[in-house]
Formats: C-alpha cells, sequence, structure tokens
C-alpha cells in the first residue's frame, strides 16, 4: 500500500476508533446518509440545463430591480409593449443562436432586419400584396442574406467575423440606397388590412402575437437542436470540427444551413417589426447585432461553439429587453443603455470564460457523494481455517488456452457445436474452434467492451457491451444492436433511459432477456468510483425481443454483476458486487417481481454467475475485501475527502489482484472453492463457464483463458444442452 493510501486508511481507523461501532454518532452518520440525499446536488450540477440557473437568477434579479426603481415598469401598457419587443428580438437571438451553437458569428443581423424591413414596408404600402406574399418574400429575402453568408463562410472557409461584416456594411449601404430614392413613397403609402394590424398589434391568448409567435418557434427550435440530426450535427460542428469531420458530418453544408436558419428568422423578425411600427427610416436594426450577441452571451450560450440551448437563447432576450426598456424608463441618457449593455456583455464574457474552464472542476469535487454502507465481519478465508472460503491451490493445475491472443476476456460461452466464444477490451468477439481451441480469431468486432454473454436457442450470441447496451451476435458473424435504453425512472434527476454500463445477462424460456447495469451514476472507465461510493444505483433490466420492449424490473442495487437462469427457469439469481452478496428476482409464480436473498456476507466481490453440471452455481469472486476498505465503508465523509485529495489510483477500493471460484447451492449452501494460491494462472477472475466437464475461466484484466478438469464434473453436460436441450 502507497503512502497516500496508507495515511487515508490511518484517518479512517482514527475516525472509526473515536466513533465505535454502534455509538450515538454512527448512529447519526447512518441517519444523515440514509435520509439526506447528498448525491442529488452533484446530479443537478451535471445536467445541461443547470447552466439556465445562473441566467434564470439574473433575469429575476433584473426584473426585481427595475420594477422596484422604476415607476409603473408594470403598467399593462408597459408589459404590452416590453414583451411585444422581446418576441421580436428573440427571433433575431434564436437565429444567432444557431450560428454561435455551430461555431460561427453574423454580424450581419441587424442590416439584414433593416433590408426585411424596408422590403415589407414597399410590399404593403407601396404595392399592396397580401400579408402571406409579403411575409413570405421578406424571410426568402433574408434567408437568401443567410445563404451567401454560409457559402462565403461554409464553403469559402472564410472568416465568419470579416465575412460577415462586410456583409453588415454592404447591407447597410444598400438599405440607405433605397431609402434616398423611395422612402418617401414608402411613407406616403397606406396599408389597410386587417390582418395586417394583427400582426403588428393584435394578441393571442392575451399575449401580443409576436410573443406568441416567439414562445411557439422557440419550442419548436429546442426539439429541432436536441432531438433532430441536424441539431445534433450543428452541436458537433460547433463542439469540435475535426471530431465532427471524422464523424462523417459534412461541415460545409452544416454551416451553410445554420446561416440561412439565422437568416430566416432575422426576416421573422423584421416582419413583425413593420407590422408594429411601419418605420422606414435608418434607424431600424442598427446596433440590433450587438443586442443579438449580447442576449446569446448572457443567456450562458458559449461564444466556442458546440453548447447552448434555445432556453438559453430566451432567457438571454429578456434580460436584454427589460435592461434596455429599464434603462429608457429611467429617462437615462441615450448612451447609458449601450454602456449598461456592453458592461453586461463583458461581466458575461468573463463568467462564461470561467464557468467553462472550471466547470468540471466544481463537478468533480461535489458528484462523488460517497454513502453510508455496514458490511459484517468478513467470513475467514485463512488456509487453516474451518470454512468452505479457506484459501486452496485447486487454481494451481489451470491449463492455458490463446495465451497473449486475447486482451481482458470478461466472459466466456460456448454454442451447440463447442466453439468457445469470448470478448477483449478492443471491443471484439473472438472465436476458438473446437475441440482443441488453439487458436483464436476475431469473429466479430461490435465496439465498446464486450463483458457478460449468453447463447440463445439459435446459437446466437447475446452479449452486454460496456457503454453501449445489448447486442446480439449471429452465427454469420452479423452484429445487431437489441437495446440501448429502457424506461425513465418517474422521479430520477440523471436521465437513466440510456444504458451506460450493461454487465452480464441471461435468456428466460420465454426469449426474454435479462441483464444486469452495474450503475447509472458511473461509466465503464469510471467503476472505482462506484466502489467507493458504494450506492445502491444498479438496476436489473428485461428485454423483450418478442415485443422489442426494454424495462427495468428492479432498481437500487448495489453494482449488480453476474445474472445466471435458475434451473427451474422461475427466477434469476444476481451478484451485487459492493455488497457482497448474491440476490433472487422471481420472474414467474406467485413471488414474480420480488427479490430474496440467497448468499450473504461473501468474503469477496461477486462477479459472473453460470451453471453448474449437478444442479448448483459457479460463482466468480473477482477480488477480496479488505478490513481497511469495509471500514472506510462506514466513514463516508473520510471516503468523500480522500476523492478530493489523492488521485484515484491511490485509493482504497476493491482489490481485484486476487480472486477465486465459489460453488454453491440454489438454497445459499457454500459447497467449495477454488483459489489460485500462487496468484500466477488467474490471479484475477471475473468469470467461470462449465463446458463438458472442464471449467473455462475469464478474467477482465488476464491475457488468457483457464481450463481446469473437474473431478466430479460431467463430460457430457453443456450450457446449450442445459438451456435449450442442444447436445
Amino acid at each position: 500500500m502507497n503512502e497516500s493510501a496508507a495515511n487515508a486508511a490511518t484517518e479512517a481507523g482514527n475516525v472509526a476508533s473515536a466513533d465505535p461501532k454502534g455509538s450515538t454518532g454512527e448512529a447519526l452518520v447512518r441517519f444523515r446518509y440514509k435520509w439526506i440525499p447528498t448525491h442529488i446536488f452533484g446530479e443537478l450540477l451535471s445536467k445541461p440545463w443547470i447552466d439556465n440557473i445562473v441566467p434564470a437568477t439574473i433575469l429575476l434579479l433584473v426584473v426585481a430591480y427595475f420594477g422596484s426603481t422604476v415607476p409603473n415598469f408594470f403598467l399593462h401598457g408597459n408589459v404590452m409593449d416590453g414583451t411585444r419587443q422581446i418576441g421580436e428580438l428573440g427571433f433575431v437571438v434564436i437565429g444567432m443562436m444557431f450560428v454561435v451553437v455551430g461555431g460561427g458569428i453574423d454580424l450581419s443581423v441587424g442590416s439584414n432586419f433593416a433590408l426585411g424591413n424596408i422590403l415589407a414596408l414597399a410590399l404593403t404600402n407601396v404595392f399592396g400584396l397580401p400579408v402571406p406574399v409579403v411575409f413570405v418574400a421578406v424571410v426568402a429575402t433574408c434567408s437568401f442574406i443567410g445563404l451567401i453568408n454560409g457559402i462565403l463562410v461554409g464553403y469559402f472557409k472564410l472568416r465568419a467575423f470579416l465575412t460577415t461584416l462586410v456583409m453588415l456594411i454592404g447591407l447597410r449601404a444598400l438599405v440607405d440606397t433605397i431609402l434616398l430614392k423611395y422612402a418617401l413613397t414608402i411613407s406616403a403609402g397606406y396599408y389597410d388590412d386587417d390582418f395586417w394590424y394583427f400582426i403588428g398589434d393584435g394578441s393571442v391568448l392575451g399575449m401580443p402575437t409576436s410573443l406568441a409567435l416567439f414562445l411557439v418557434m422557440a419550442v419548436a427550435m429546442h426539439m429541432v437542436l436536441s432531438r433532430t440530426r441536424l441539431g445534433w450535427h450543428i452541436m458537433a460542428v460547433g463542439g469540435s470540427r475535426r471530431s465532427a469531420h471524422n464523424a462523417g458530418i459534412s461541415l460545409n453544408r452544416t454551416v451553410c444551413i445554420s446561416y440561412v436558419i439565422c437568416g430566416s428568422f432575422v426576416g421573422v423578425s423584421a416582419f413583425f417589426y413593420a407590422a408594429r411600427l411601419g418605420n422606414g427610416g435608418s434607424y431600424p436594426g442598427v446596433g440590433l447585432e450587438v443586442l443579438a450577441l449580447t442576449a446569446v452571451i448572457v443567456g450562458g450560450i458559449s461564444l466556442g461553439g458546440g453548447r447552448g440551448s434555445v432556453v438559453k437563447a430566451v432567457i438571454g432576450t429578456m434580460i436584454v429587453q427589460i435592461i434596455s426598456l429599464g434603462v429608457v424608463q429611467a429617462g437615462l441618457l441615450s448612451g447609458a443603455g449601450q454602456l449598461v449593455l456592453g458592461l453586461i456583455l463583458l461581466a458575461a464574457i468573463g463568467f462564461n470564460v470561467r464557468w467553462v474552464k472550471n466547470q468540471d472542476k466544481v463537478l468533480s469535487r461535489v458528484y462523488m457523494s460517497p454513502t453510508y454502507f455496514d458490511l459484517p465481519a468478513a467470513p475467514s478465508t485463512a488456509q487453516e481455517a474451518d470454512s468452505p472460503y479457506a484459501s486452496n491451490d485447486r487454481l494451481g493445475d489451470v491449463e492455458v488456452i490463446g495465451l497473449d491472443q486475447v486482451d481482458g476476456a470478461e466472459d466466456i460461452v460456448f454454442d451447440s457445436s463447442d466453439n468457445l466464444f469470448c470478448g477483449d477490451r478492443r471491443g471484439n468477439i473472438m472465436r476458438f474452434d473446437a475441440p482443441d481451441y488453439d487458436t483464436g480469431r476475431v469473429f466479430a468486432h461490435i465496439g465498446g467492451h464486450p463483458l457478460g454473454m449468453a447463447v440463445d436457442d439459435k446459437d446466437r450470441i447475446v452479449v452486454c457491451v460496456g457503454g453501449m447496451g445489448l447486442y446480439r451476435v449471429d452465427q454469420s458473424a452479423n452484429v445487431e444492436k437489441l437495446t440501448d435504453e429502457t424506461n425513465r425512472s418517474l422521479f430520477a434527476i440523471i436521465d437513466d433511459s440510456r444504458l451506460r454500463l450493461t454487465d452480464d445477462c441471461d435468456i428466460a424460456p420465454d426469449g426474454r432477456i435479462f441483464f444486469s447495469e452495474a450503475t447509472i451514476r458511473f461509466d465503464m472507465s469510471s467503476w472505482p468510483s462506484d466502489a467507493l461510493e458504494s450506492r445502491a444505483s444498479g438496476r436489473i433490466v428485461c428485454y423483450d425481443p418478442k415485443r422489442d420492449i426494454t424495462r427495468t424490473v428492479a432498481r437500487g442495487l448495489t453494482f449488480p454483476n453476474g445474472i445466471t437462469l435458475s434451473f427451474d427457469g422461475q427466477s434469476i439469481l444476481f451478484a451485487e458486487s459492493w455488497a457482497c452478496r448474491i440476490s433472487r428476482y422471481w420472474i414467474e409464480g406467485p413471488k414474480a417481481g420480488k427479490i430474496e436473498r440467497v448468499v450473504e456476507n461473501l468474503p469477496g466481490y461477486p462477479d459472473n454467475i453460470n451453471r453448474a453440471s449437478d444442479g448448483t452455481y459457479w460463482l466468480a469472486l473477482m477480488g477480496m475485501r479488505s478490513p481497511a476498505l469495509d471500514l472506510a465503508l462506514r466513514v463516508p465523509g473520510f471516503r468523500k475527502r480522500m476523492s478530493q485529495e489523492i488521485s484515484n489510483d491511490e485509493w482504497l477500493y476493491p482489490n481485484l489482484n486476487t480472486g477465486c471460484i465459489v460453488r454453491f447451492t440454489e438454497d445459499g449452501q457454500i459447497i467449495e472453492s477454488l483459489w489460485d494460491k500462487s496468484g500466477e494462472n488467474h490471479p484475477m477472475i471475473t468469470s467461470m463457464r462449465e463446458h463438458k466437464g472442464r471449467l473455462y475461466i475469464g478474467g477482465i484484466f488476464n491475457n488468457r483463458i483457464g481450463s481446469l478438469k473437474l473431478k466430479s464434473g460431467d463430460p457430457n453436460w453443456t450450457g446449450p444442452a442445459s438451456y435449450w436441450g442442444k447436445a
């Protein structure tokens, strides 16, 4: 044990000695960690929408400040006029948001807005065209300007800042030229249309028309950005163009589309503005790019791209517009509003940079939330002990298969033709042909890290892939994804619909596949964090291939791991690794849906479970318990400090360097244990599979598969025959 871990263990011992087990202090600790869910704060902070809290708080403070200092700020007329302008500005902000999230910027929105405004007035006051035609023409024109920006930035790779700045200048010159020639004609015209008045001054359900449509479009664009391929592509391109390109996303097209979207929303805004004011002067749109950009940044959308949402854009719009209106109603000088917005923009950029830089650091310190976990004293494994777990050297005669041909064969399975299959950490399914199993070859590539496996009645391999879900491989090596999600918990803060760490599986007689997900809080690479927490965040999930439905059937389990179907097909036995126990979940019969304990207080951490030929079950212990860690589990505060102050490779967490194999009966009686006393053949064991009188052994950290001849094993017994009657 290194010095840091030793110091940590000493501190845990000091804490425990000062507060012995069963004392009042420990009772309080037990109560506190049972009834006060401290992990919720970390889960909240990990949610993408948590960024909205800061701008939402700013919004409330802004409303409270101006509401208390500006007379008549909440008068009905002021509120209606202000919300109408929020709707108009909001369209431009949503458009700008799409460009910024995609990694760009559009400084031409103000000039484009002015062009759309003058076009709308010309088409109505001069030509008298119908309102729908005017709307389409204005949006199409502004979208065309966006298309030009998109082609120049997306396809010709010109810098977005300079390109849109030039477009700003050019469009403003065009608008001024039009005004010089046609301003009088436009102003002298009169457009008498009730629908036009409704667009500019009407209301829907008590809300201004522009605000109502803005909210509807905000919901629609939220769905586009967060639920559609286009939205995912824009986020990906803004987050990392190189990665997006490597993923096969068309950067040129995606960037171009984002500018077209921006232009179209600018056109919608200009249409509503023209209907409301009918202002044909040169002022409309001046400084609009600053307002929109300020709203985007104040809302918490990253200028670097790849991070943002429509909700942030809406909140930012409301903050900027309320400040603008408040400054005007407070009677400040004309330049004061721009000064205030400039200061807000500077502060928002500073906060954004600091938050992005430190968000992961803050989350890493608060997300880890160890709980109180009290294990009874571990049974002795000493060689001289009168215990079924007494250490021995029965695995000393293990023969080695596939030495250096496999890397991390976590589980092993056989088909009805006696061929051996296993996974590796490179994402492959390896095959060793019967009967000698001399040479392994890549049978299929899935990706991820294949873990527990089972064989169905058609000799197809069902495999749990850490980080990816449940997959199936047929005898022609065709890979099929069965499921990567399940039903979401009603009150879960974490989106637990996605499968993060599927672990082991088995198949019921009716074809349903039951599999474990070890934790919903951590992924494959961070399992030590779950061990340190020892929180009941795992579950058992059922996939029904006949109905293509996945449902969670048991929650609140402590790192559920190995799963096997009982011989009568009425229940499944599953391991809870950090709880050091085996439990039973009834899938049929009068107890269906209930969980019972089968084996408690194991000396190590259970992993895969499989059938034995004599009606009992084999169990792999992937590592052995240590007094230091058992003690630390009763001191969650100490484990929290340990996770914050030392690197994770120095934590006290389950020892996976020594393991053994245990055989137990249906009612939980331990029959025997098999150890590798020398620690040379299979020091770390995650699975074992009996097949024709031999026991085949796998380990997630091993570069080999073990084969042990069983003295009492049935030379004719196979797993496929036990499950499906196939010899």
